[in-house]
């Protein structure tokens, strides 16, 4: 098998918690020789429930891949260490509080004098500039005050966050899609560049519909539940047994369930003709779908639905999700081994690239582990290890 599209790239993660380590996760994964640099108490999310030691389940999932040091920043000499590995890197990722780095002498102008083609990614709360950018930023912060809170659940109830760590991923993301157009601008010019991301951007930036909806002079969204703000029937819908998706997102699509639920007259009547109409009177047209398929079973419904290449699906819980074929299928559950918290299940890559496949089954590494290793082979002598090991704790 081919090496990976980032082999030869040297990262050095300076992060901790979510959208740094999975930001450098996904480098890993790509083939790139990840260094994680810890403090002496290791990445928070080592002592997670579950946690053997300084390992835990949660830590695994975000660091897989990676080669662990442990560096005391707070020392002179474990900043002096981190100059010296920067000096042969082409990547480092920090998610401290902007101007914290630069305390440290290690922010992007200082790394830049002693390796002009490193490409220096920051990710934070708010970002490096503007009136907040000294507040601390959690997913959930940055939730409310990038507005994804205000529309999320259903009208009228108490506000709630999305599932899933929405503006951590997101900002990870973004900060992956930065870090591989600076490779690219260094490719053509032979120079590194700052790369300036955070949470409250990436939740901004992932309100493309809301934005619209406001932006069109259409009012402030609100929260809908499931439902689409441009389009119906686009959202979950009541079964017999419990509720399924259906995204009959255009006219060929609405006229044809029309035919399916018995009701063809449906897409002439004046009130669900178009897709503006259907808008406006979206609830009106979920009732009427929900008087029919509360009759059935959501298996009948899904059944019927696929078989005229309808849109829809399941809601799954997660012990359905990692037994379905099509994830399984795409390699979306993969087993690892660790050396203390044994077999494991991690998530795959949903990256599939035909000649540079991800690699996704190195398990995290313990803390510090490969400290000697990595100093070593930077060029540190005996002593100068032995002296940063005994300063770490």
């Amino acid at each position: 098998m081919s090496g990976g599209a980032l082999d030869g790239l040297h990262v050095l993660d300076i992060t901790q918690v979510m959208a740094g380590p999975f930001c450098a996760m996904m480098l890993a994964d790509l083939g790139a020789d990840v260094i994680k640099v810890e403090p002496p108490s290791g990445d928070s999310t080592r002592q997670m429930p579950g946690a053997t030691g300084t390992d835990s389940p949660s830590f695994n999932a975000l660091n897989r891949g990676k080669r662990s040091i442990v560096l005391d920043l707070k020392s002179g000499a474990g900043r002096d260490a981190l100059v010296r590995l920067a000096r042969a890197s082409d990547i480092l990722i920090e998610n401290y509080r902007p101007g914290v780095m630069d305390a440290f002498g290690l922010g992007f102008a200082a790394l830049a004098r002693e390796n002009p083609r490193l490409v220096y990614a920051s990710i934070s709360g708010y970002g490096q500039t503007g009136p907040d950018r000294g507040k601390g930023g959690f997913d959930l912060i940055a939730q409310g005050v990038s507005g994804i809170m205000s529309i999320t659940g259903e009208a009228g109830r108490a506000p709630v966050k999305a599932g899933v760590p929405l503006t951590d991923l997101g900002a990870g993301l973004f900060a992956l899609v930065g870090i591989l157009a600076a490779l690219e601008y260094r490719h053509r010019s032979g120079a590194g560049q700052h790369v300036d991301t955070s949470l409250v951007d990436a939740g901004v930036a992932l309100s493309v519909w809301e934005a619209t909806e406001y932006f069109a002079g259409l009012g402030v969204p609100q929260a809908l539940g499931s439902a689409h703000r441009l389009i119906a029937p686009y959202q979950a819908i009541r079964c017999r047994d419990g509720y399924i998706t259906l995204g009959a997102a255009n006219e060929r699509l609405f006229r044809r369930l029309c035919d399916v639920l018995g009701h063809p007259e449906w897409s002439t009547m004046p009130e669900f003709a178009d897709s503006a109409a259907r808008l406006r009177n979206r609830q009106r047209l979920t009732d009427r779908i929900e008087e029919i398929t509360a009759t059935e079973s959501c298996a009948h419904w899904l059944q019927l639905l696929d078989a005229n290449d309808i849109p829809c699906g399941p809601i799954n819980d997660y012990a359905r999700v990692f037994t379905d074929p099509q994830v399984v299928a795409r390699d979306m559950v993969v087993d690892t081994d660790h050396p203390t918290l044994g077999r494991l299940k991690t998530l795959g890559s949903p990256l599939k690239l035909s000649a540079t496949p991800p690699q996704v089954g190195r398990p995290a590494p313990r803390l510090g582990e490969h400290t000697e290793e990595v100093l070593r082979s930077a060029g540190f002598t005996d002593g100068e290890i032995a002296e940063l090991l005994r300063r770490a704790g």
